[in-house]
């Protein structure tokens, strides 16, 4: 059963550790959910070693880790934010395990016959969603494809902002959204196959670091956990779900 949950800030801080029955607690990128969501039980099967994620944007994550939340590892969704936590003295050294790309997912078929920009200004899409831009990496990286483009000012009138790439996905299969600047990973979700996609080729890759905290309560098992993100199993579930 996958154990991996969403949690806030407050519920997560509210919870003495005793309350929580996991030997590990990662806090990981919203953008990585689905694929860890196959990671964490296969980790747990190979070791015994329960685990469980809180799922949030980098930028959230990075704050909770910085006003010391208890967890053990950080994956992030860019490099800037696990450098920072290794020259702070918060982290050991950074390593990439995961490379990822931005696309154009809609449920609407029709917005995915032409360029993305171009399906981005049509009129079939009023409401286009995209993740925060200044804490959420994927956004960060929408963003710079749109200003490439040169349709960033434009466009500002259909954004609907959420607050990491997982809650754009879900405005965009719910409908609240005609379409959202997503990660590549969500299409290979159940959401996800019901809709089509553009991959936004201007959008720099996004490059995934993680990093063990110094304060981890439990470094053996984050430890056995990173060797093991970085194994052949792990390395399968990321191809999977579209990760260099």
């Amino acid at each position: 059963m996958i154990r991996a949950t969403i949690l806030t800030l407050t519920l997560l801080l509210s919870l003495p550790l005793s309350a929580r029955a996991a030997d590990l607690l990662i806090a990981q990128a919203a953008n990585f959910m689905p694929a860890m969501q196959e990671i964490i039980p296969a980790f747990e099967k190979a070791t015994g070693i329960k685990a469980e994620a809180t799922f949030a944007s980098t930028g959230k994550l990075y704050a909770q880790i910085t006003n010391g939340s208890p967890h053990d590892i950080f994956l992030a969704a860019d490099q800037k934010r696990p450098d920072k936590l290794h020259v702070a003295g918060l982290a050991e050294k950074p390593f990439v395990y995961a490379l990822g790309k931005v696309v154009l997912w809609s449920s609407k078929p029709g917005l995915c016959n032409r360029p993305w920009h171009e399906a981005a200004m049509s009129a079939s899409a009023s409401k286009i969603a995209i993740a925060n831009t200044e804490t959420a990496p994927y956004g960060t990286s929408a963003m710079k494809a749109l200003q490439k483009a040169g349709i960033w000012d434009d466009i500002q009138p259909k954004l609907v902002h959420g607050q990491s790439i997982a809650q754009a996905f879900q405005y965009a299969h719910t409908g609240a959204a005609d379409a959202g600047f997503c990660a590549y990973s969500s299409v290979f979700t159940e959401q996800g196959r019901k809709g089509c996609f553009s991959v936004v080729e201007e959008a720099p890759r996004v490059v995934q670091a993680a990093c063990l905290l110094k304060n981890a309560p439990h470094p053996e098992a984050a430890q056995k956990f990173i060797k093991f993100l970085s194994g052949p199993e792990a390395k399968a579930i990321k191809t999977k779900y579209g990760y260099e």
